[in-house]
């Protein structure tokens, strides 16, 4: 039921319990190395449930007669919340639930199956922990499968399920899919900035794509633990595909965390750190998390789609003038990428990385 736990320099910093069989023992009690310190439970920090909702983009109407609408209504999303939904994306609807029955029939494949595919440290692919990497950090409630999807030398064939049988089969196809809205997704936001439609595409090479599947398990103690720690994304856009019978994704607001319901048909996008660097911080990539339910599990479906590892990012000439200084340093993003995935998740400290220091 517990894996032992190596730093990348392979210290050896602890055994960590799968998710699910903990759950399976319905204990009374959380373990305490799930249990988080007073000030980040999810009761500490106020969570909006009013009427305030994130803003949903119609993309037939971006591609429309109402585009320059839906475009002002994109560039207020992207800069005033760095995360909406959107709907009529063109995925299909049988093509999404296929990917969500396969995920989840993954998960509840015995322990011994599913422990084929071992995440090794500081990494980010296979089924288990990420980002962890010492022996006093807080864990997260959380089961994970993370594969690399493009290009196709970023995979670990030895990494990718043979069960269910249709997992790979069905994620060519989705990937495929969100590969498209991607990129249709980044010459919009080109667009709401004011910069060419294939600028994005164009510059970040052969992108590169992941996905990460997350199934949270019920939780006893749901106020005392958190499924996935505060953190943004350092990719340039994030796809969540979210289980419509439990919510959990929160993002930070102000003060406050708002929760995002799920849409029947909608996917979730967020803007990442490539975006925020890019734009020298008109575009903000969000702190965001995930709490638990007492009763229900929740399965979600991640893409990140960031610029090819070779290319180097750095805030473009038209957002920087004698007001609004350069924020980010130029960078490669494969050592950014490299720096991302050998850190813990913690706000938005993975920008330090890039930050020019005053």
């Amino acid at each position: 039921m517990a894996t032992t736990i190596r730093s990348p320099q392979g210290i050896k910093i602890g055994h960590v319990d799968d998710v699910q069989e903990l759950r399976r023992t319905r204990p009374a009690v959380v373990p305490e190395r799930y249990v988080r310190d007073h000030c980040e439970r999810p009761d500490r920090v106020p969570t909006n449930r009013s009427t305030t909702q994130v803003p949903v983009i119609d993309m037939s109407r971006l591609l429309g007669r109402e585009s320059q609408n839906e475009l002002a209504k994109l560039a207020r999303a992207c800069e005033e919340w760095g995360f909406f939904q959107v709907v009529n994306h063109g995925v299909d609807r049988a093509l999404l639930e296929k990917m969500e029955g396969v995920a989840k029939e993954f998960f509840m494949l015995p322990l011994e199956e599913k422990e084929k595919y071992p995440m090794a440290p500081g990494t980010v692919q296979g089924y288990g922990h990420a980002f962890i990497f010492s022996e006093d950090q807080k864990l997260d409630w959380c089961n994970m499968l993370a594969l690399g999807i493009h290009p196709h030398h970023i995979r670990n064939p030895l990494l990718w399920p043979k069960k269910p049988q249709q997992l790979s089969e069905t994620l060519e196809t989705y990937s495929m899919n969100i590969r498209r809205l991607c990129q249709r997704l980044l010459g919009a936001i080109a667009r709401s900035l004011g910069l060419r439609e294939e600028m994005f595409n164009e510059m970040f090479g052969e992108a590169v794509q992941a996905v990460r599947m997350n199934y949270y398990p019920p939780c006893p103690r749901p106020d005392l633990v958190l499924g996935l720690s505060p953190h943004s994304d350092g990719s340039a856009i994030t796809v969540l595909q979210q289980d419509l019978g439990s919510a959990g994704l929160q993002i930070r607001k102000g003060n406050d965390w708002v929760l995002v319901e799920p849409l029947q048909g909608a996917l979730v996008i967020n803007i990442g750190d490539t975006i925020e660097v890019l734009t020298n911080g008109k575009y903000q990539s969000i702190e965001h998390r995930v709490v638990t339910n007492k009763e229900k599990d929740r399965l979600s479906i991640v893409t990140f789609y960031a610029p090819s590892y070779n290319i180097n990012i750095g805030p473009l000439p038209r957002f920087i003038d004698d007001k609004n200084l350069a924020k980010y340093r130029t960078y490669n993003h494969g050592d950014y990428s490299r720096y991302y995935v050998t850190n813990k998740l913690e706000g938005k400290k993975s920008l330090d990385f890039a930050k020019i220091r005053k």
